[in-house]
């Protein structure tokens, strides 16, 4: 899946590359990464740029993970959004970096980016999953109507927590 590029009003969603090491290295050291997706947690540019080439190299398989930069048309790096394996189907997830929060930018992405990615991956179906304190991403969900089908306690990267499963089907 490479040479993505979805346009959205104020968005774009592409590939990344190399030189978008530094902006990830920087939005990954956030409090809200560190607390819900600790393990997308970069602490030096040199983890973001290894990150990125596995990540580049991902596009050319049907494996996944498939992961892709928001960048404001201004061209700048925001957050991301992806689909990545569990099991036998997919998760969606993405992040918007402090600064650009509660402007509608991971609804805005996460509508345009799911039905571009279901029909890429020839599924009828994607998962929503985040820790039940993780508001943001609740209403993030809501907004792109997926439907809560689990709420309790359940593993998260690992560990258990409260969780939310939410679910998208066309």
């Amino acid at each position: 899946m490479q040479n993505l590029i979805i346009s959205t009003e104020r968005l774009q969603i592409t590939t990344f590359d190399i030189t978008m090491a530094n902006s990830v290295h920087l939005n990954s050291l956030e409090e809200d990464i560190r607390m819900f997706v600790p393990d997308e947690v970069f602490e030096t540019e040199q983890e973001a740029k290894d990150t990125i080439t596995f990540l580049i190299e991902s596009y050319k398989n049907t494996k996944g993970p498939f992961v892709y930069p928001i960048l404001l048309k201004t061209g700048e790096n925001i957050g991301y959004v992806q689909a990545v394996p569990i099991d036998d189907e997919w998760e969606v997830g993405y992040h918007i970096a402090k600064k650009y929060t509660s402007k509608g930018y991971a609804s805005e992405a996460l509508k345009h980016f799911i039905p571009y990615i279901m029909d890429k991956l020839g599924i009828n179906q994607i998962w929503g999953i985040c820790r039940s304190d993780n508001i943001a991403s609740i209403k993030v969900l809501g907004k792109c109507a997926f439907k809560l089908v689990y709420a309790g306690i359940g593993d998260y990267r690992g560990n258990n927590h409260q969780i939310c499963k939410y679910l998208y089907k066309v």
